[in-house]
């Protein structure tokens, strides 16, 4: 009797034990379906990006095509299965949206608020107006009943949504993510699903307008976004001091840490807002810096960028249904009127916006397209209008479905052909720093093997920044030898990114990490910089094209590689290792950006103080002309304007009666091709030197002295009696052509990757308390040297 009441109240809930279990079955299926297809369609159709792929994979799986198959679909919809699908989805977007506030740059967006926000809003604006134009036509079309206005509302959200994950993810793949397009498409893109958020708000409120107060609800809301806000400052604070000599946090504060994101998400939502950009929020205002920050892009960006993004993007394919189309062909034109006028209504508003902030017409058209992606708040907005009711006709919600996720499907592969067609825009092209705007935003990348020299590191990136108001972006990178027994090559391209472990028992840079990021987070809690971190794991063949790959991606304005001596506590610099050398030189001649090698002799000199110190650092440039000494003179610039700095520019000239040295055996071509090319250059220097003198030596912000010398021998003795004056000296690489006053400085080069001063400054023989920082401009076309013939006078 018993039995058989169990039966009858299980038959009366409308499920079975087997059936409550079916949909965690086929979600799993339906998961290694996406994920196989997908790799299938990146190997195959070459010319569509990943996550366009992934759209792509779960649309073919999907009703429109596989699953529109009698047994497959059975197997794939079972009863209680979209119920557990949404679930999913929910919980992807909210671990989506905390990443992306995780890794925002908010200081660019706040620099270019302006710009992104009028951008954004100019497309949203203008698919709003042919959204609510459109409404009337297909809400007779469908057989629709409810309320006319909720749908043209839902219609909204759909055209203007420009699925900001998608976005994001896309210049991620094509490698335009840290370009001024992508970032401002990226800004522009969550400024856009804000609006569109803001428009659901009114569908999903709408019904309970009567039962709850909006005001209440909303303060409510707040309040809640503000408490996790300010826990998340005293928890990070917390777990940074337990775990200070650990590298990363236990997953169990990992797990603490998340369940407070899911559970206010989850507040939010039984509120009745969106808990999309409530998680958007939280991340974004996350303390930056330490291992808890560290920790959770390490965490959820491998997990989300190779498991829940072709998850969720593989998800939103799969909901399009195209089978009620089939029947009725007529309804295709619904489908393509409102894709044509999403893009229609985003190029028109997007152009316009970008023609009153100043944006070029191929960015903007660019920008246009790409705030075009759908599959974000769109579908929220559909599913939160189906359960609501506001719109009765399944018809309807099916061809927005369709018309979202053709869209998204039909826009990757001409975005991805609009960006290999501009590449000389968006693609790497480096501006020398001389000829940079100081004030403008410098990035920087800088290279330790080890934490010895991170202080002076981390101080010259804080005085390299100049002012307090200059934007800087400056990456980290720890370089690490990969074990010559280990034959796979491990590559950790994204900050931190320990893909197998992530233990105190790592063997790949060992207690080196802990120093290294100590310091790091130390100089953060200081100066309030933040460092992005990347560690490169590679044998020191090829370690180079790690580090000059990873500094096209970042659009590095000069890399600084530390030199392969270190200075012991006698004074004396002691060699490392050779690869380390080898490495410096392959960098030199190989990196399509400045390159900088940093002489540390912080033992005795003591590191560049940071900007929290009182402590006056002096500084000076050697200029004796060319195009490594001006670069060197364009990064000085910067220096120059920190508070901390004084910084004194020294400029080396020939004695006035000085002959030129012609040589007899040269033919008569060849010397005045020689002497017109240092005519040309000495004109360089002059008028170079002219405007930094009037723009910085008059106003007494930076001293400036000249020195006539005769050769070499006074060179050197002039370097002499300066070499206790000064904490740092920077000076040019070589690129002088042939000058008298650098010749014969030393009897020998130790050092030719240093250039001919450098390798002075730097030499054991040559006494000296400070620092140096020899810097090369980089000259295109300049691949045929040899690795170790890298010499100081290009």
């Amino acid at each position: 009797m018993g039995d058989a009441e169990m039966e009858t109240s299980v038959s009366r809930a409308g499920c079975s034990q087997d059936q409550f279990f079916n949909p965690i079955l086929t979600m799993g299926y339906q998961v290694a379906a996406i994920l196989v297809l997908s790799h299938a369609f990146q190997l195959v159709l070459k010319f569509i990006p990943g996550p366009i792929a992934q759209i792509l994979a779960g649309f073919v799986l999907g009703p429109s095509v596989i699953s529109n198959i009698e047994s497959v679909k059975k197997f794939f919809f079972q009863a209680f299965a979209l119920d557990y699908y949404e679930a999913m989805a929910m919980y992807a977007r909210i671990v989506i949206m905390f990443l992306i506030g995780l890794e925002l740059d908010v200081a660019y967006l706040i620099r270019n608020l302006r710009r992104a926000f009028v951008i954004a809003l100019g497309g949203c604006v203008m698919c709003t107006i042919f959204a609510f134009a459109i409404t009337k036509f297909i809400f007779e079309e469908t057989t629709a009943e409810g309320n006319q206005f909720l749908m043209g509302c839902m219609i909204a959200v759909i055209m203007s949504n420009s699925g900001s994950p998608l976005v994001i993810r896309l210049a991620a793949h094509l490698r335009f993510a840290t370009t001024d397009v992508g970032r401002l498409a990226i800004s522009s893109s969550l400024i856009s699903d804000l609006y569109a958020v803001g428009v659901m708000i009114i569908v999903s409120r709408n019904k309970k307008e009567k039962s709850k107060d909006w005001i209440s609800d909303g303060f409510l809301t707040l309040l809640i976004i503000v408490t996790v806000v300010v826990v998340n400052i005293y928890l990070a604070k917390f777990m940074n001091r337990r775990n200070r000599n650990k590298k990363y946090l236990s997953n169990i504060e990992v797990c603490i840490i998340l369940a407070i994101i899911i559970g206010a998400a989850m507040a939010v939502e039984s509120i009745g807002y969106s808990s999309i950009y409530a998680c958007f929020f939280i991340g974004s205002m996350f303390p930056r810096g330490g291992k808890t920050i560290r920790t959770l892009l390490i965490k959820l960006t491998y997990s989300i960028h190779n498991f829940i993004y072709p998850i969720y993007f593989g998800y939103a394919g799969f909901k399009a249904d195209l089978s009620v189309v089939y029947k009725h062909i007529w309804r295709v034109l619904i489908i393509v009127l409102v894709i044509l006028l999403s893009i229609g209504g985003k190029i028109t508003g997007t152009l316009a916006a970008c023609r009153s902030v100043n944006t070029p017409l191929n960015e903007g058209v660019l920008l246009a397209f790409l705030l075009n992606f759908k599959c974000h708040v769109d579908l929220v907005a559909l599913t939160v209008g189906q359960q609501n009711g506001m719109v009765v006709s399944q018809t309807f919600y099916s061809l927005m479905t369709c018309s979202a996720v053709i869209s998204s499907i039909i826009l990757g592969p001409l975005i991805a052909y609009m960006v290999r067609r501009e590449s000389e825009t968006l693609g790497y092209r480096h501006v020398a720093l001389e000829s940079q705007d100081p004030d403008g935003e410098l990035r920087i990348l800088a290279c330790v093997h080890s934490p010895r020299p991170v202080s002076t590191m981390v101080g010259l990136i804080a005085t390299s920044r100049g002012s307090a108001n200059v934007p800087i972006t400056p990456y980290l990178m720890h370089l690490i030898e990969l074990p010559k027994k280990t034959k796979t090559k491990k590559k950790m391209m994204h900050p931190q990114k320990d893909y197998e472990e992530l233990n105190d028992e790592d063997d790949y840079g060992g207690n080196d990490v802990v120093e290294i990021n100590e310091a790091v987070d130390d100089f953060t809690a200081e100066t309030g910089v933040i460092i992005h971190q990347v560690k490169i794991v590679a044998p020191f063949t090829s370690m180079y094209e790690d580090v000059c790959e990873f500094a096209e991606d970042v659009r590095a304005s000069i890399i600084i590689m530390p030199f392969h001596k270190h200075q012991r506590i006698d004074g004396i610099l002691e060699s490392g290792k050779v690869g380390i050398r080898n490495t410096n030189q392959k960098v030199l001649r190989h990196a399509r950006c400045s390159v900088a090698i940093l002489v540390d002799r912080g033992l005795t000199a003591g590191s560049l103080m940071a900007s929290g110190s009182n402590s006056l650092q002096h500084v000076v440039t050697l200029f004796f002309g060319g195009t490594d000494d001006r670069e060197a003179l364009g990064f000085s610039e910067r220096m120059g304007a920190h508070h901390h700095i004084n910084l004194t520019v020294i400029r080396f000239l020939p004695a006035r009666d000085q002959n030129v040295e012609v040589n007899v055996a040269q033919k008569e071509e060849s010397v005045l091709m020689a002497i017109s090319d240092n005519e040309r250059e000495n004109e360089i220097d002059n008028n170079v030197m002219t405007d930094f003198y009037n723009k910085y030596v008059t106003s007494g912000r930076v001293g400036y002295v000249e020195k006539r010398v005769n050769n070499g021998t006074d060179t050197a003795s002039a370097l002499r009696d300066m070499s206790e004056m000064y904490s740092m000296f920077i000076v040019g690489k070589g690129g002088r052509g042939h000058t008298t006053i650098t010749v014969g400085i030393s009897d020998w080069e130790e050092c030719p990757e240093l250039g001919t001063v450098g390798d002075y400054l730097a030499s054991s023989d040559f006494d000296i308390s400070g620092s140096v920082l020899v810097v090369q401009q980089h000259v295109p076309n300049n691949d045929e040297e040899d690795d170790i013939d890298i010499d100081e006078d290009r």
